[in-house]
């Protein structure tokens, strides 16, 4: 950590920025792909597969996070971002020649790795900068993650254009030879004009002191909070795809672009995230985060349904003899009972619906020459429930969590050198790790939820819970901090 901001602080901040996008880009592509392949049946992947594919690069870039801080703590940023690229290029490549389920999960697990460009990036930016300035150096880093809204932004109208719409279906063997050069071009940059830097605290310390800090609880409860705001927003930015195309038949093209309205704000926001941070304290911002992903994803959560329930029926006034039936009228002895016709659906479905609607019909339960009694049921009601769940309403609400969660992002990494300022690496690498789980195992949970329930909507009710888990532990660390704290931050509340 610098006690002064340089020019060359700056350029390392922008390769880092550039690089990271690169490899965030890298790491969404199956979101993209594999829908593609699996909407065309250009590969027959069942539903679990498909959250496999989309899981499995996740999970490689997360569980060497750890090791990535560590080592650019050790090594130096340089070797290690612009080894990474060159690495992750190899599989990337190798990718265009995938023709089965097993060739797909083995190349994603190698391109994958480009997740730890992330531990990398925030350990060897942290180096060059300030206390001061560390939340807006790590928020600035962290727009790299609108590398994700680039792939489903782009990569839909690479593959539309690579197959000649359709046409020439192994055209799509060129989108991951186009980002493996992306890969490799960014590397030659990132070597060229980037400057190694170690971390001083980290020269002499043996692997159990790096380590040390991660017996602290507040690391992992860190951790948890990266799973939500950054795990979920990985698995969002691939899951978002199939959703919509799904929940609200859109195209390909269409689907990723409303997926990018979600995630390409989300990682240019976080720049903001970590301005707030150091202005108002990382904790303040953090309540406003979780409260705002409760509440956004518990309206989230209704699906778009049509339901019929009982209604009010009619009951005989009295005994008799009925004497007319039709859809409108019945008529028994000389009592006439006027019924509520069925409508028109297009009525209940048509323009634009932000509550639920509800329409309601009688049918006759009785024909001509039934004799009834008093009290008896002789009309059926029928009550249908209609909502809209607008795919305009939908973006607009998936669009707020998305700003949301990328002004969280910074937060939680403020925390960090605050914190832990001699083990940004270790402690980073670790908190990073967590929140790349959280991207590994949301989309293998959201389709076994789909599995299970049917519905596209059940993954919002586990984002809720989460969501109201870390609130809770966040207000029960606080209070427990304030009891016995042991860092002059749990007293100033920042």
């Amino acid at each position: 950590m610098e006690r002064n901001v340089t020019s060359s602080a700056h350029r390392i901040l922008f390769l880092n920025t550039l690089a990271f996008t690169v490899c965030f880009a890298v790491w969404m592509l199956n979101g993209v792909l594999i829908s593609f392949l699996v909407d065309t049946r250009i590969f027959k992947f069942s539903s679990m597969e498909v959250a496999w594919l989309m899981a499995i690069p996740v999970l490689s870039g997360s569980i060497f996070r750890l090791h990535g801080g560590i080592w650019t703590d050790k090594f130096g940023g340089k070797w290690m971002f612009g080894g990474l690229l060159f690495l992750c290029a190899m599989p990337m490549f190798l990718m265009s020649y995938a023709n089965s389920f097993f060739d797909f999960a083995l190349c994603s697990f190698g391109f994958g790795i480009a997740g730890v460009s992330f531990s990398i990036g925030i350990a060897y930016s942290s180096m060059w900068y300030p206390k001061e300035w560390q939340g807006r150096a790590l928020g600035i880093f962290g727009i790299g993650n609108l590398g994700a809204g680039i792939t489903t932004l782009v990569a839909p109208t690479l593959l539309k254009n690579l197959t000649d719409n359709g046409s020439n279906p192994e055209g799509w063997r060129y989108l991951p030879q186009i980002y493996a050069a992306a890969l490799v071009f960014t590397g030659i940059i990132f070597l060229i004009f980037s400057i190694n830097k170690k971390s001083n605290a980290a020269q002499g310390k043996s692997l159990i002191q790096m380590l040390s800090p991660l017996k602290d609880a507040r690391v992992w409860r860190f951790g948890l909070y990266y799973y939500l705001v950054f795990g979920c927003f990985v698995a969002l930015s691939q899951w978002l795809v199939p959703y919509y195309l799904n929940m609200y038949s859109v195209s390909l093209v269409t689907a990723g672009l409303l997926a990018t309205i979600f995630s390409m704000p989300s990682g240019l926001i976080r720049a903001l995230g970590g301005w707030l941070s150091d202005k108002f304290g990382a904790r303040k911002i953090m309540y406003w985060i979780f409260i705002s992903s409760v509440v956004i994803c518990f309206l989230l959560i209704f699906p778009q349904m049509n339901l019929e329930s009982p209604g009010e029926g009619i009951l005989a006034k009295k005994s008799g003899l009925v004497s007319f039936v039709s859809d409108s009228l019945i008529v028994i002895g000389e009592d006439k009972y006027p019924l509520s016709i069925k409508q028109s659906n297009k009525s209940i479905t048509e323009g634009i619906n932000f509550f639920p609607m509800k329409k309601t019909r009688q049918e006759p339960l009785v024909k001509v020459g039934d004799k009834i009694v008093q009290k008896q049921l002789v009309a059926k009601g029928i009550s249908q429930i209609f909502f809209q769940a607008n795919i305009w309403v939908a973006t607009l609400l998936i669009f707020i969590v998305g700003i949301v969660w990328g002004i969280g992002k910074a937060a939680v990494f403020k925390h960090i050198p605050d914190y832990y300022p001699d083990d940004v690496g270790a402690v980073g690498g670790l908190v990073g790790l967590l929140g790349g789980l959280g991207g590994f195992f949301s989309p293998i949970v959201f389709g076994y939820l789909l599995q299970g329930t049917g519905l596209w909507t059940s993954m919002w009710i586990f984002l809720f819970i989460l969501s109201l888990i870390c609130l809770f532990w966040m207000e029960y660390g606080i209070a427990q901090g304030k009891k016995a704290p042991t860092n002059p931050l749990e007293k100033t509340g920042k």
